[in-house]
């Protein structure tokens, strides 16, 4: 992963091929492909992990908690998972900001959290269309709070950025 990101930030997604990702790992190109089904995996190779991760906390949040409490829940988990990814979570942001085919895959990638969280409340008995709110609210909160992080130096700052989102959320759906 390390070659792989090294090699986009350096030469660009689109002009970095397998076999140079592979060799500067000290890999074959079989070797890489026992691994990544291709080389967008690489930038996405962690996104089942936090799904999981996610799912769990809303399975774990207090049996009464609200929807979105148990979303939040899955938030702190997050936070967690990011603490001291700030760096490579920048870089590998930059790198999909600037590919189309990227930023689509992102997209899905973050469509399929959101399912993922809304079976996980469903599963919690929460209704299906308060579920999809709540999953689809949840992951856009993580969305826009993880862009602001990217974008500055402090790694411990994500969890209050996904609060400061989640009030601003608040604040534009109030009546």
């Amino acid at each position: 992963m390390k070659a792989a990101i090294t090699l986009f930030a350096e030469q660009g997604y689109d002009e970095t091929t397998v076999a140079q990702i592979a060799e500067a790992a000290g890999l074959t190109k079989r070797t890489f492909f026992r691994y990544f089904s291709d080389k967008r995996e690489v930038l996405f190779n962690g996104s089942h992990e936090l799904e999981q991760l996610w799912v769990d906390a809303v399975a774990a949040a207090p049996p009464g908690a609200s929807p979105m409490v148990a979303v939040s829940a899955g938030l702190d988990r997050v936070a967690e998972l990011f603490a001291e990814r700030l760096p490579f979570a920048a870089l590998r942001s930059r790198i999909v900001a600037a590919n189309p085919e990227l930023r689509e895959r992102e997209l899905i990638k973050l469509q399929t959290l959101a399912v993922a969280v809304q079976v996980a409340l469903v599963d919690r008995g929460v209704p299906v269309n308060a579920a999809t709110l709540a999953a689809q609210a949840g992951v856009t909160v993580f969305h826009v709070a993880f862009a602001r992080w990217v974008a500055q130096d402090d790694p411990t700052s994500l969890r209050r950025m996904m609060d400061e989102s989640l009030g601003e959320l608040r604040s534009v759906i109030a009546d």
